[in-house]
């Protein structure tokens, strides 16, 4: 069996409220299969108080094995360094000095959602709590391990990043370092698992066809894409979400909110708010990866030309009013 030591930090706990909607199997009956035995969590054990001292003690001085270490949440490191705004409780020990100490012990570390990974919402703003990811702060290397830090396998930290992650992004990383060899290259440039992060939000997107005529919604509840206007990052984010929905069925996009891009750096950070599209001269600033800006000014002129009237008015309107055309064929 391969031991799972779950923690939390300075977060909302939405990473595990996800990780719960696991289904076919659930979650517990998927780690049991995969032989992972979850040795603590928070939420979902029983064991409190000194009983999880002791435990965190083994692992400590090398009596129990600890496989993989999962932080969901950022790491608090205020007031001025000293991570006293969040002790462990019964311990006056700050919760980073746990991890940075329990990191040194783990086969594997993974950062559970962008908080943990990056800093997340937790560290936007002026940033009071000082709060930074394992091992970056934002888009820059270091976070609490620094950029240097490996876990025993000889992998840095894994950042399984989302807000919140989708719970079959963590089972399926689990599985695979259970069952496989480490492998830098499963990972992209921000260490995310590359079995999501290979993909575009964009990618499956059930408004693709308004994206293809750029025929654009103007307001929140209408059936267009929300790139034009509504801040909508789809295009460019690495994520899975619209061939992977959660709980079978949903995503932002077909919940009616554009994509805010939650798996980067810095998301929580955008230039302008996550309704409104940055443009310049009228041209989206964020176009979709891999494509020049001369060819998508063409590409949507052309697009706007020739869109049919039926997205144009499904596009504005908060149900479809058009159904596409049925076409009969012609008698010979």
């Amino acid at each position: 069996m391969a031991n799972l030591l779950w923690l939390q930090s300075g977060g909302c706990g939405g990473c595990t409220m996800s990780l719960l909607n696991a289904e076919s199997p659930d979650l517990l009956t998927r780690l049991e299969a995969a032989g992972i035995e979850l040795l603590w969590h928070p939420s979902l054990s029983e064991e409190t108080g000194s009983e999880v001292h002791a435990l965190l003690q083994r692992i400590l001085e090398g009596e129990l094995a600890l496989d993989f270490l999962c932080l969901e949440g950022a790491v608090l490191q205020g007031p001025q360094g000293t991570g006293r705004f969040h002790l462990l409780g019964g311990t006056g020990i700050p919760m980073m000095e746990w991890v940075r100490q329990l990191a040194e012990k783990a086969r594997y570390t993974l950062a559970i959602g962008s908080c943990a990974a990056y800093g997340g919402m937790t560290s936007a703003g002026i940033n009071p709590s000082e709060a930074t990811g394992l091992q970056y702060e934002g888009e820059l290397p270091g976070g609490l391990l620094g950029s240097e830090y490996r876990a025993h396998s000889g992998l840095p930290v894994i950042n399984v990043a989302g807000c919140p992650t989708h719970p079959e992004w963590v089972l399926e990383t689990l599985m695979e370092l259970v069952w496989d060899a480490p492998d830098r290259q499963r990972y992209d440039a921000w260490q995310r698992p590359r079995l999501y992060t290979d993909s575009l939000v964009h990618h499956g997107c059930a408004r693709n066809e308004y994206y293809e005529y750029k025929a654009s919604a103007e307001q929140l509840g209408q059936q267009g894409c929300m790139m034009e206007h509504l801040g909508c990052l789809g295009t460019q984010a690495h994520a899975d979400c619209n061939t992977r929905p959660w709980n079978g069925q949903g995503s932002c996009i077909q919940g009616g909110y554009p994509c805010i891009n939650c798996t980067a750096p810095e998301f929580e950070e955008p230039r302008s708010t996550f309704l409104e599209t940055p443009k310049l001269a009228g041209i989206p600033v964020g176009l979709p990866r891999d494509m020049p800006k001369a060819w998508f000014v063409a590409l949507a002129s052309l697009s706007k030309a020739a869109t049919p009237q039926r997205l144009r008015d499904n596009a504005v309107a908060e149900q479809l009013i058009y159904p596409p055309t049925i076409k009969h064929k012609k008698n010979n």
